[in-house]
């Protein structure tokens, strides 16, 4: 309650509203869908082909495609497009019974369950919502299927018939923005799998002639790196960190990625998701104790400052895109519409303004700058610091104090702010020509009292955190 004083005090009343409504007066602008992907030339972030840095901001919209109609459709992508959101990530062969169970108009995505017999029929509705996507600057996220079915036993897939699956795909959406993601929540267990998985790798690539990025969703937490970061169809790691508990450091899947040769981009691919039951899968889970946004937004930072180069957002209902009179998957209880304006995803649009406001592909982790200050546990801090020494930014997810090797800014003035991950405000600290050793105490302290500390060179025009440069 101290921090929601603090910023009512700093805004007003008539700015909290605003921001709750969704008229955020630094609105994020979508992308243009007419630019292609790519690596960015130091295999750490992505960018479109013009150079224009890419910030992957990705939605879990698992069962988009099997579930909502044309006009829920434009509902959802048109908020997740406001949000500032980037990347739908949504699955063809959906995991609730997308097989057998119809989408809304009736059709099912394959003629006997046969992946080299696609139903034209199915794909309209999916050809519906890429584009409408597109026109709104949103990359859909495309997982050819869910990996139960590519499984051995009850899996429909051959190699071959994965092939042909891959090849029908990438020729269809061959010009449309998408980015390919295969895996759908499971790892290859043997060798037949892994050539599965492989044969729709080379037939994605066939059918759009290498035009799209590729990536591979594992089952949490897990990450793709341990099956496929050699693999040469892999552009970009993917890692799940999960669901099992409160306060786990993603950034050590971010970390252990950054390390490894040949260097690769990677991005927690699903993360702990609002409102779901906090370690449903553990033992003696209490399903009322859910994710809030406050873990939402741990998860985001930690991972981006140890080096991801971007964040998916995930919600219980969102995913599913339950409403009522629909079987609930882990005790969904709110509807999805109801869900679109939980905080959780408005605060990642500020995860997104803050790194767009910097040359964010500058961005190196650097914990080495941190001198003293919490480096375990759920207040661990962590930073992030640009190769040319112009900004840093430090994250501290209970408000703990910490020092800093200021000098890490290569300038005669420096300017340190404090960021609001709660609602994407600013709050001056100082500017000063001392470059030694700081400590920095935020604001409020105590759980969901996170803040990020911005360091800059003040000789450079950086714009206020958080607010894009013109």
């Amino acid at each position: 309650m101290i921090g929601v004083a603090r910023t009512v005090a700093r805004i007003g009343v008539l700015g909290i509203v605003m921001m709750l409504a969704g008229g955020l007066p630094a609105r994020v602008t979508a992308g243009d869908r007419s630019k292609g992907l790519r690596i960015a030339e130091n295999h750490r972030y992505l960018e479109y082909r013009d150079g224009t840095p890419f910030f992957y901001l990705g939605d879990t919209a698992w069962e988009l495609f099997h579930r909502l109609t044309r006009e829920e459709v434009d509902r959802y992508l048109a908020n997740r497009a406001a949000k500032g959101f980037t990347v739908i990530q949504a699955v063809v062969l959906a995991e609730q019974n997308g097989l057998d169970d119809p989408n809304p108009y009736g059709h099912k995505p394959l003629v006997d369950r046969d992946p080299s017999r696609p139903n034209d029929a199915y794909f309209q509705h999916v050809d519906y919502i890429v584009n409408k996507g597109g026109e709104l600057g949103l990359f859909i996220g495309m997982l050819p299927t869910w990996g139960k079915y590519w499984k051995t036993g009850a899996g429909i897939f051959t190699p071959e018939s994965a092939r042909l699956y891959g090849r029908f795909l990438g020729r269809r959406y061959q010009d449309a923005p998408v980015i390919w993601i295969l895996g759908g929540d499971h790892n290859p267990d043997d060798e037949r799998e892994r050539a599965v998985i492989e044969a729709m790798a080379r037939g994605l690539k066939e059918g759009d002639g290498g035009n799209h990025l590729i990536t591979y969703h594992p089952r949490g937490p897990g990450l793709s790196s341990d099956y496929f970061h050699q693999a040469d169809w892999l552009d970009f790691n993917m890692y799940q960190s999960s669901h099992a508990a409160r306060d786990h450091d993603n950034g050590v899947f971010a970390e252990h990625d950054y390390g490894l040769d040949p260097a690769k981009p990677t991005l927690d691919g699903e993360p702990r998701y609002e409102l779901l039951s906090v370690g449903f899968y553990l033992a003696n889970a209490a399903r009322d104790v859910r994710f809030d946004d406050y873990d939402v937004r741990q998860a985001a930072y930690w991972s981006l400052l140890a080096g991801a180069c971007g964040h998916t957002y995930g919600h219980s209902s969102i995913w599913q895109m339950w409403q009522r009179g629909r079987s609930a998957v882990l005790w969904a209880s709110v509807p999805w519409y109801e869900s679109l304006d939980h905080p959780g995803a408005f605060q990642m649009g500020h995860v997104r303004r803050l790194f767009e406001s910097r040359p964010f592909t500058k961005l190196v982790p650097d914990q080495s700058i941190i001198l003293n200050g919490p480096d375990t546990g759920p207040a661990k801090v962590r930073a992030a610091r640009a190769g040319d020494g112009s900004f840093a930014f430090v994250y501290s997810p209970r408000g703990e104090a910490f020092m800093v090797r200021v000098s890490v800014i290569r300038a005669s003035r420096i300017r340190a702010t404090w960021f609001d991950p709660r609602y994407g405000i600013t709050e001056p600290i100082h500017t000063t020509d001392t470059p030694g050793f700081q400590t920095f105490v935020p604001p409020t302290r105590g759980r969901g009292c996170d803040w990020l500390l911005v360091l800059d060179d003040a000789t450079r025009s950086f714009p206020i955190p958080g607010q894009r440069s013109r």
